[in-house]
């Protein structure tokens, strides 16, 4: 059981760097998933999503209360199946702002030196420029059939000061519009189908899921294996050259602080051997906060009544035969960047329109049709943390975002919700919307609507940082202090990006591959 590379983690980052190193043939190359297989219609058809943030896939794992916004305790879902959050996720293909990678301050990884990696991923559906290529294992394409309260909010932003905007990966990334999406054909393209999937065949990939990993073996400061929960007890794997941990930015630091690498104190705490005394790992944890108004809509403008049973059938069938309908709709594929601080250096503030209400765990579902609209700011400065309850590796993490730690990030986030409420309330709406029912329309003070998200705030999803370059990992995704070791994943960005965070984290994938291979790095745009 000895191979040249281990890749633990079978997600975003894990999957394309199991095909990236696969095509050298002749390294061996070893992938471990905790989770299952992604083949089944649920995971391949868009509007799937719905059913993933409510546990589909899904590690199960929640925050611990919320100190900032009162002591709320708020589902956190990570994926626990192969391709990870881009087999669950809502497809969203966002890239963020270029002066987000600048601020990374990291050798390599600025904008222009990071947008080839982009590139070389993609296949986009209408897109050939500067920014966008075709030709590349990921599905990039827009929403097939967008209905007419799409088009409506658009133009209400634009009613309410907010240009519309085609391209938000291009050179400007302010404005509304339709989002750009990892779907081909109308079906989902994860890491898994468009990565690894075509590597399948190769005889020097091996790939096994329900595989958990329990522990790094450290042997004279050196990564040289992992301990794996297999069907016949637990399993030793060696790894010739390197381990790559690729969990995200809640597994990441969860397996190394198993593995006794982190902050010595915490590990001492929850009954781990120290291995190797690192602060930063599990620190730094950044995510955006999710807060949202629903209107009632004045008919059946969205997808709220499918789940009737005959509605079901006939949206089921004309998915099948003609891939549209509400099937082929990842259920939130319009909305855009704009700012809740008119002095921020670029949009702090995103939107997604969500098809109906109730559609993400947690979220009120309307008794009559309705539409959400989700806010988000973009750039906390809150920071929190991800520890280990005990030395149990079936025992959830202790995940802390600290949501709202710093004022700043409650004032913003405020301003994005009375931004969105705005939107939702000009004329080109009033057709289809016949009300706001949350917050609703008694709720008018900042003190108010903070009530409010302490009631319903969610999270984006968007983890990140807790393995971060320049304090756990350098440049090249090397873990500080061992041989043998890299992380590759969303826990090594320093800062959140301005977006939806899976495009960015297969970005860190393509070029980490290309680090780990030695390869000349690709010219810079």
């Amino acid at each position: 059981m000895t191979y040249d590379y281990v890749v633990v983690g079978g997600g975003s980052a894990g999957s394309v760097l199991a095909s990236r190193l696969s095509e050298d043939p002749s390294l061996k190359v070893l992938l471990l998933e905790a989770g299952g297989g992604a083949d089944s219609l649920l995971f391949r058809m868009p509007a799937g999503f719905a059913k993933m943030t409510k546990g589909v896939a899904s590690w199960g794992w929640s925050t611990v209360p919320q100190q900032h916004l009162g002591g709320r305790v708020i589902w956190y879902t990570q994926a626990k199946v192969i391709g990870g959050g881009s087999s669950i996720n809502a497809q969203l293909y966002t890239r963020g702002n270029a002066k987000d990678y600048d601020s990374w301050e990291t050798e390599g990884w600025s904008y222009k030196e990071v947008l080839p990696y982009f590139k070389r991923s993609e296949d986009n559906q209408w897109l050939v420029d500067a920014y966008h290529s075709y030709g590349g294992p990921l599905g990039v394409s827009y929403p097939v059939n967008p209905p007419p309260i799409s088009h409506a909010f658009i133009r209400a932003a634009q009613e309410a000061g907010i240009p519309f905007n085609f391209d938000f990966n291009g050179a400007v990334q302010e404005g509304m519009g339709h989002y750009q999406l990892s779907t081909r054909n109308a079906e989902r393209s994860s890491a898994a189908s468009a990565f690894l999937k075509p590597a399948m065949g190769r005889p020097n990939l091996t790939v096994r899921l329900d595989a958990q990993t329990l522990r790094i073996e450290i042997e004279a400061g050196r990564a040289v294996g992992v301990h794996v929960a297999g069907a016949s007890g637990i399993e030793r794997i060696r790894a010739e050259r390197e381990v790559i941990v690729c969990c995200g930015a809640i597994g990441s630091p969860r397996l190394l602080q198993l593995s006794g690498i982190g902050p010595a104190n915490e590990m001492r705490k929850a009954g781990v051997a120290v291995v190797h005394d690192l602060p930063g790992v599990g620190s730094n944890l950044q995510d955006h906060l999710d807060l949202y108004a629903i209107c009632e809509c004045t008919g059946d403008h969205t997808y709220d009544r499918i789940a009737q049973p005959h509605r079901t059938v006939w949206a089921g069938l004309q998915y099948l035969l003609f891939k549209t309908g509400p099937v082929a709709s990842t259920l939130f594929e319009t909305g855009g960047f704009w700012y809740a601080d008119k002095q921020a250096r670029s949009p702090d503030i995103q939107f997604h329109l969500g098809l109906g209400s109730g559609i993400e765990a947690g979220v009120a579902q309307m008794k009559n049709p309705g539409v959400t609209l989700n806010s988000a700011f973009l750039r906390p400065r809150s920071r929190g943390t991800v520890r280990l309850a005990s030395a149990d590796p079936k025992a959830a993490p202790l995940i802390d975002p600290n949501y709202w730690a710093d004022p700043y990030d409650r004032a913003c986030a405020i301003k994005g919700l009375r931004l969105a409420r705005e939107i939702l309330r000009q004329p080109a709406l009033k057709p289809f919307i016949l009300a706001e029912r949350l917050p609703g329309d008694g709720l008018t003070s900042d003190e108010d609507l903070a009530q409010y998200a302490f009631r319903s705030a969610k999270t984006d999803h968007h983890p990140v940082g807790t393995c971060a370059m320049g304090t756990v990992t350098t440049p090249d995704l090397r873990l500080r202090g061992i041989e043998g070791l890299r992380v590759v994943d969303a826990s090594v960005m320093p800062f959140v990006p301005s977006c939806n965070t899976n495009a960015p984290t297969i970005m860190v994938a393509e070029k980490g591959a290309d680090l780990i291979l030695g390869k000349p790095p690709l010219p810079a745009a």
